[in-house]
């Protein structure tokens, strides 16, 4: 078994890709939602590995806040159109300041402004993919986060969390790094004054550490420990490494990629998933559900076979040709992803049937399967 360090040194100093995921409170201090040394203290670091050959993509949050200041508002707003308004006026300020601070080091901060939708129709992430490689190719730094200007709550990612999980893959970086207000992942809660001890490595995300979640999120940022443990296991079951850290120190990335024992870092699963792949397991949303007998949990689990119409026993949901569904395994576990070659009225006539029965039900048969392998994704 690899040591603490050598993971470190594998998964985390031999990186060239990473994201950086910066939260609301690690860039807000004095009492200002945003506070121009923490600004820089990040963009320096960035700055520090871009000049040793890395591309790093940044997930900032904090416009809402630089909004709020701008427009005197006392308090984060809870109506959708005023959280709005506060996005559109401050994120300008927002990458204005790293623009500012990048240009030191002759380097552009590129906006990116993104949505849900942009990531589940597939032309518009691969779009999305291009414009960001082509931004690496020019030396710029992405300043990624979301447009909440038109995001909705049907649309919404929920945090930037998520969205720098889905981030790592839509680059294929090899790394997400998570900072946030806290040293890591405490292995207890921490008492009365005291911090308690930092779990240096999580080999997966499970019930055991899921349990380690003492924090709650603040009154100003969206995600709490929770959601970095959702986005370090999204990250790390594609194939990539997490690393929560704290970001009030001021070095903390110099550290992490340095192979410092920083913060508690989340190894990547065996497998590596393609990007096609990960776009049906993790960013599209599914339209519906199939569920399927023993039988053909089986097949697929185990032989990596296709889904047949004879091992379908069940559809839920509305969805169409080239959806993505879930499939449901006869525990009622969700067992895999993919896109679907029948409408979910063609999949309730032909469900128990064999595939030479499809034709003289529907009257035509495009596809042998209900779902092909190659166009499906197993969940771990």
């Amino acid at each position: 078994m690899e040591s603490a360090q050598e993971l470190r040194d594998k998964h985390v100093c031999a990186a060239t890709r990473i994201v950086v995921k910066v939260g609301t409170n690690v860039l807000a201090a004095s009492g200002k939602p945003l506070d121009d040394e923490r600004v820089r203290a990040v963009a320096e670091q960035i700055a520090w590995l871009v000049e040793g050959g890395r591309q790093v993509a940044l997930v900032s949050s904090g416009a809402i806040g630089c909004g709020m200041t701008s427009l005197g508002m006392k308090a984060r707003p809870t109506t959708l159109p005023l959280l709005q308004a506060a996005a559109s006026v401050g994120q300008g300020t927002l990458v204005a300041h790293y623009e500012r601070h990048f240009g030191r080091y002759g380097l552009h901060a590129a906006q990116i402004l993104l949505t849900r939708e942009d990531f589940e129709n597939r032309e518009r992430y691969l779009n999305a993919s291009n414009t960001i490689h082509s931004l690496f190719d020019l030396g710029c730094v992405p300043v990624i986060n979301e447009n909440d200007t038109i995001s909705t709550d049907e649309i919404k990612f929920g945090d930037n969390d998520m969205l720098a999980a889905l981030v790592t893959h839509l680059v294929r970086a090899e790394l997400l790094i998570l900072l946030t207000t806290v040293p890591g992942l405490y292995r207890e809660r921490p008492g009365e004054g005291a911090g308690g001890s930092i779990l240096e490595v999580a080999e997966r995300v499970d019930e055991r550490v899921e349990r380690m979640v003492y924090d709650e999120k603040s009154p100003d940022g969206l995600g709490g420990m929770a959601s970095k443990l959702e986005a370090a296991r999204i990250a790390t079951e594609a194939g990539e490494a997490a690393l929560i850290g704290d970001g009030r120190d001021p070095q903390v990335i110099r550290k992490i990629m340095s192979g410092e024992p920083v913060g508690t870092l989340f190894p990547p699963s065996a497998e590596r998933l393609s990007s096609y792949k990960r776009w049906i397991r993790f960013t599209s949303r599914p339209s519906g559900t199939v569920r399927i007998d023993a039988g053909a949990q089986a097949a697929l689990a185990e032989r990596g076979k296709s889904l047949l119409p004879s091992g379908v026993s069940g559809v839920q949901g509305e969805f169409q040709r080239g959806d993505v569904v879930r499939v449901e395994g006869a525990d009622g576990r969700e067992i895999a992803r993919g896109l679907v070659n029948y409408s979910c009225e063609e999949v309730e006539r032909i469900m128990g049937r064999q595939t030479a029965e499809i034709e003289a039900i529907l009257g035509h048969k495009d596809y042998d399967e209900v779902i092909h392998r190659d166009n499906m994704a197993l969940m771990q």
